[in-house]
């Protein structure tokens, strides 16, 4: 049995959908964040999707669907911390992106205004609430763990790199001890191994995807 991965959707719903029905037989997939379109819009997949949170959400509308008010069809949410059975697998999440400023707000409390919505954020509380987590197959989250190396050039400097990953994930990934990590964000595959832990970066779904295979967790990128 197979299950698929997508990440970074940012509204191409043609491109989830075409990867879907590519692989019909596929019964669950998961996505590590940034699903909705930049006027807030959300799909209803032709299968059911897992997914957790990215920085670029309607956050209002994931208030609602925490609530369990008016999900779409087969848009199957993971709140912060927590795990769901998809299949014969345990998926955990945490969404968002990290603010050192804001890590230790309750999450109930982080501001939120239209312009500035602290919402895209994770906070303490949901990383240690994950931590407690016992038996996870497959831990999603939208930030990379460190090191991950990104670089950018332009015209007159030589290459800048930094490190994009964030330590409370690598903190994660010790505790929990998932069989595999999947992670998104940075619109890149990588293949890691961080904390003793298979760890992949995927990329947006116009780009590939992933198929695993439920049973080890080995998995195949498809280009799109």
């Amino acid at each position: 049995m197979l299950i698929g991965a997508v990440a970074d959707i940012h509204g191409n719903f043609d491109a989830m959908r075409r990867a879907m029905t590519r692989h019909a037989d596929v019964p669950w997939w998961v996505c590590v964040g940034d699903v909705a379109s930049s006027t807030g819009a959300y799909p209803e997949p032709p299968a059911p999707l897992y997914w957790i949170k990215g920085n670029n959400e309607e956050f209002d509308r994931i208030a609602d669907w925490e609530a369990g008010r008016d999900a779409p069809l087969n848009l199957l949410y993971i709140k912060n911390g927590t795990a769901v059975r998809v299949g014969p697998l345990l998926v955990a999440g945490v969404g968002g992106t990290y603010a050192p400023k804001w890590y230790d707000t309750p999450a109930a409390q982080l501001p939120h205004t239209p312009k500035d919505d602290k919402r895209r954020h994770f906070v303490r509380e949901e990383i240690e609430a994950c931590k407690r987590l016992h038996g996870v197959d497959i831990l999603m989250t939208h930030e990379a763990p460190r090191p991950f190396i990104m670089s950018a050039e332009d015209d007159s400097r030589p290459a800048k790199r930094w490190d994009a990953g964030k330590r409370p994930i690598n903190e994660l990934l010790a505790a929990v001890r998932p069989r595999l990590h999947l992670c998104g964000h940075h619109h890149r595959f990588t293949e890691t191994d961080r904390e003793g832990v298979r760890s992949v970066c995927i990329d947006r779904i116009n780009r590939s995807y992933l198929l695993i295979d439920a049973s080890t967790l080995e998995y195949q990128k498809i280009d799109q």
